[in-house]
């Protein structure tokens, strides 16, 4: 019998009091998974929403949200903004605490794979993360979106805008978010998250935005982790949604049955 799922839109005011906009699959469980969207992405992603739907429909309630500056949320957009979002988690941890609620699990795609390892490098307080595509180095993939004299035309305009086939902009990238993003220092966050924080990273072998080597990376240095290549899977896992989601489900439904197993003993 499958649990009835209720949809409901949930506002959380973050740290810089801007509204984050989300919506919860709530299944009744006390526990909840908080799914995190990558760059220039939303809530309503495909592969967000169905991971959501995955989650609760296995009695594991689960909360999609954008963060400030995307979406249906409140902000700026940032082109880094790796560690405000991990702040703006936070909030959504925090907020759901204050419910009677447990987010245990956090759970990011792309750019929001590194917001989770952020997230348990800084805060220690969620014990199972799940990496879908994270890029183990930032400032790769730059030249790629702002061309190779990034850094030259940076320092001379101040800023620059990235525009559509159709020339229209973006979004506009200064010199402060752009250094966010260089700075960003993955290796160090990783060897920073606890030993009894286990990680699962999940990658496509046929991704040409964050290539699979990057899984191997975190890896090597993540303390307590598991990786999972998912052979011809790309960035955004179009034609492997449903091996994904199992992925997905398997690993977050074995570790809760572990975290139930060490409230009652």
């Amino acid at each position: 019998m499958y649990p009835v799922v209720e949809e409901k839109r949930v506002t959380i005011s973050n740290k810089h009091g801007e509204k984050l906009v989300g919506v919860l699959h709530d299944s009744g469980s006390k526990e909840i998974v908080a799914v995190c969207h990558g760059f220039q992405s939303t809530k309503d992603n495909t592969n967000m929403k169905k991971l959501a739907r995955a989650l609760a429909e296995e009695g594991i309630s689960a909360f999609r949200f954008d963060f400030a500056g995307n979406g249906d949320s409140e902000g700026t957009f940032g082109y880094g903004n790796y560690w405000r979002e991990a702040d703006d988690l936070h909030s959504v941890v925090e907020y759901f605490a204050g419910k009677n609620r447990v987010v245990s699990v956090i759970l990011g795609h792309s750019k929001g794979g590194n917001v989770v390892l952020l997230y348990a490098s800084k805060f220690h307080d969620i014990k199972t993360v799940v990496n879908i595509s994270g890029r183990y180095t930032p400032k790769n993939g730059i030249k790629e979106r702002l061309g190779d004299d990034f850094l030259e035309r940076i320092k001379k305009e101040g800023f620059i805008d990235v525009k559509d086939k159709k020339g229209e902009v973006l979004y506009r990238v200064t010199e402060e978010s752009l250094m966010d993003r260089i700075n960003t220092d993955m290796h160090k966050a990783c060897q920073q998250i606890d030993q009894d924080c286990s990680v699962l990273t999940i990658h496509g072998s046929a991704d040409t935005i964050v290539p699979a080597g990057d899984a191997s990376e975190f890896a090597k240095v993540i303390p307590n982790h598991k990786l999972h290549i998912i052979e011809g899977a790309d960035h955004g896992y179009r034609s492997h949604q449903t091996e994904l989601a199992s992925t997905v489900l398997e690993f977050v439904k074995s570790r809760l049955q572990q975290h139930d197993k060490s409230y009652t003993t």
